[in-house]
């Protein structure tokens, strides 16, 4: 049966153990989703309380991560999400993408109703992807690919 969370904080608790776990067994994001067979985003999410997992992957990383079966039973839920509390993000990583969607955002928004008329890009059915890459000026560049479905309103 399906389970579905109305608390985050049994979820965000537990991210809290995943994530000591990981530090303390120096496993990679991918190595955790390697024992999935899932994208390195959708568990790296997951583990961190915004998505839920198939049973037998929430079973793998909880005996991945040396976690128990309350645990693995927990990241099989479905999860309140949302990650960041209401206001600006203070994070400096994280308040660069709301700082990226200030500026581009109501580009983003004309673009894509121009390209696909009145709806939405979907969260759900979505996939994302995190490259880095060289520069050709010099260092690094993160190339970050959001690939929703797009859904159109539907009027009633």
């Amino acid at each position: 049966m399906v389970h579905a969370q109305f608390d985050p904080t049994a979820r965000q608790a537990l991210a809290v153990s995943a994530v000591e776990a990981k530090t303390r067994k120096d496993l990679t994001w991918q190595q955790i989703a390697d024992v999935t067979g899932l994208s390195v985003a959708f568990v790296t999410a997951a583990v961190l309380g915004q998505h839920a997992l198939p049973a037998d992957a929430a079973k793998a990383v909880a005996e991945l991560l040396g976690l128990d079966d309350d645990a693995a039973m927990l990241l099989a839920t479905i999860p309140t999400r949302g990650s960041i509390p209401g206001g600006i993000p203070t994070d400096p990583t994280i308040y660069r993408f709301y700082e990226m969607l200030q500026v581009y955002g109501t580009t983003l928004k004309a673009l894509v109703h121009e390209e696909f008329g009145d709806g939405i890009i979907s969260a759900i059915n979505f996939k994302l992807d995190v490259k880095k890459v060289a520069d050709p000026e010099g260092g690094e560049r993160a190339v970050i690919t959001m690939d929703g479905k797009y859904l159109p309103t539907k009027p009633f």
